[in-house]
């Protein structure tokens, strides 16, 4: 492989910026400049197109052969799956500090702190 000043191969590539863009661009970005990508754990990568890369290696601005495999890592979009509801969902509690609970009907109303389990 012939060196150029810059200190790596004239058939070398600089592996581009990655994370934070979605799987299906992701794909595309590598692929126009002559690399391919891996998701390792992940079969179901060449159909993926709305997971965000996370995490890639190696790091952008690598200088690398080109037809090197990058490895990129998804994690699911906003509002995907994986974390749950982040939301309170209906109904809410009453407004106010501890609940007031009757021992007996027709006796004073008395503090009971809520538990924690």
């Amino acid at each position: 492989m012939r060196m150029t000043p810059e200190g790596y191969g004239t058939g070398d590539v600089r592996v581009p910026r990655l994370v934070g863009l979605m799987a299906a661009d992701a794909r595309e970005s590598a692929r126009a400049r002559g690399l391919v990508l891996d998701a390792p754990g992940r079969p179901d990568f060449p159909h993926a197109v709305v997971d965000y890369v996370v995490r890639q290696y190696p790091q952008p601005g690598t200088p690398v052969p080109r037809h090197s495999v990058v490895h990129v890592w998804l994690d699911f979009g906003e509002g995907e799956g994986g974390g749950g509801v982040r939301e309170p969902r209906g109904p809410l509690p009453p407004p106010g500090g501890l609940r007031r609970e009757l021992e007996e009907p027709g006796a004073q109303p008395s503090l009971v702190a809520l538990s924690s389990s």
